[in-house]
């Protein structure tokens, strides 16, 4: 056992889907109710307990083929992040640069970034209050993946990059602060049975649909985590791979946690998430 300011393991609870009865699509409309906040949904959502081991010192065992993700040792350039089009002008340019050194890509796409400030008693509705996302989840489907290359690159590039590989993946950073609080925790896909454990979810939007895998319990999984990771460093999260045929990992369910090891003075968790599409030639 590491020493209390690092332990190799923590037991903490992770919230987990229960789909729908009766097997019907699960899925939650994204425009929330005015008065309460809360979102229309068909599915629950309950916690279990899991051991989530802690990889700080271990941190290269863990490679976006083989398990889903990968730590890396990254500062960044621009750290204020209070301004989205100067994180576009300025961030974008420079994760696009790690995302091909780190993967070999291309050609990468951001199509999307989310900033993340926990403040106690406040929910996540808005894009400028988003909280951690507590429960286990997939940020997209197969099927939502293929969508978002139709979606975000000119109609005539798409068919030919939808031939070859390619990927998405979200390239999480904590901000200002190490993230103590509310880290992440992401399952090892080695250890994930993908047809019974990821349950897609339709995302309601006005205008649109777009789907996710909500994450089932399974007493097997093999959560893992890296404590008190810095602004310095960054996790790449696997959310989708078009290569299924068992050789490489496919994505990685991933939550933000309750640490029991966080110490009680410990500053709020900032985060930022980059998703991207990633192309191979």
């Amino acid at each position: 056992m590491a020493s209390v300011g690092n332990p190799s393991t923590v037991t903490a609870s992770i919230n987990f889907y229960i789909p729908p009865d009766n097997g019907v699509r699960a899925y939650i409309n994204t425009s929330s109710d005015p008065v309460t906040g809360k979102r229309e949904q068909n599915y629950s959502v309950a916690p279990h307990d899991m051991v989530i081991e802690n990889v700080r010192g271990k941190e290269d065992e863990y490679t976006l083929d083989k398990v889903g993700f990968q730590f890396y040792r990254a500062p960044a350039k621009h750290t204020s992040f209070v301004d989205d089009e100067e994180v576009k002008k300025e961030y974008y340019p420079e994760t696009i640069e790690l995302y091909k050194k780190l993967t070999g890509a291309s050609r990468v796409v951001i199509f999307d970034h989310t900033i993340r400030r926990y403040r106690p008693g406040e929910t996540g509705a808005s894009p400028d209050k988003r909280q951690p996302a507590a429960q286990a989840h997939v940020d997209q489907t197969t099927k939502a993946s293929i969508a978002r290359v139709h979606r975000h690159l000119p109609a005539e590039d798409a068919p030919e990059l939808l031939k070859k590989r390619f990927q998405i993946i979200n390239l999480w950073r904590p901000i200002n602060v190490p993230a103590l609080e509310w880290p992440l925790a992401l399952c090892d896909y080695r250890s994930v049975v993908p047809e019974k454990d990821a349950l897609p979810v339709a995302l309601i939007f006005p205008d649109r649909e777009g789907e996710t895998y909500g994450v089932v319990h399974n007493p097997d999984h093999k959560w893992k985590y890296l404590r008190g990771m810095t602004p310095e460093e960054i996790v790449l999260i696997k959310c989708f791979d078009s290569i299924q045929d068992g050789s490489v990992a496919v994505f990685t369910p991933h939550t933000a946690f309750i640490d029991p090891s966080t110490p009680p003075d410990a500053p709020h968790r900032e985060s930022i998430e980059i998703r991207a599409l990633v192309f191979y030639d």
